[in-house]
């Protein structure tokens, strides 16, 4: 029963995360969707199911479990969202080992991202 409850609380925080995401940039959503999808199939299999099956969600979570794929359009919507954030925090009177530690981890990431595969396009399939 606490186990249950512990990966709902980890699948809740992570969407919460995700949908945070969506509305202030420098913080990702496809990862936090992927993370919550993780937990929610360990301890909530409505919400696992819901996610699945969520219009927006759903393909890219679908892509993420079977080819480990990442759609273009949010590796583009990340670079640009790490660049804004960069560009901010740069700008900003944070410490200054956050002004140079954040962005070197954001190009980490951005590399990782970045080298993930994407899904081929429906126009180039019928080509081959």
């Amino acid at each position: 029963m606490l186990k249950t409850a512990l990966w709902r609380l980890l699948a809740l925080f992570f969407l919460g995360l995700a949908f945070i995401g969506l509305i202030l940039p420098g913080i990702p959503t496809t990862e936090f969707v992927l993370l919550a999808v993780w937990a929610s199939a360990n301890g909530w299999p409505r919400l696992h199911r819901w996610l699945l099956a969520h219009p927006r969600f759903g393909p890219m979570i679908t892509q993420w479990q079977t080819h480990r794929a990442i759609p273009r359009r949010a590796k583009w919507i990340a670079l640009l969202s790490m660049l804004v954030s960069a560009a901010l925090l740069i700008t900003s009177n944070a410490p200054m080992w956050v002004k140079y530690s954040v962005p070197v981890v954001m190009a980490l990431v951005m590399i990782w991202l970045a080298r993930r595969p994407e899904m081929p396009t429906l126009a180039c399939e019928s080509e081959k």
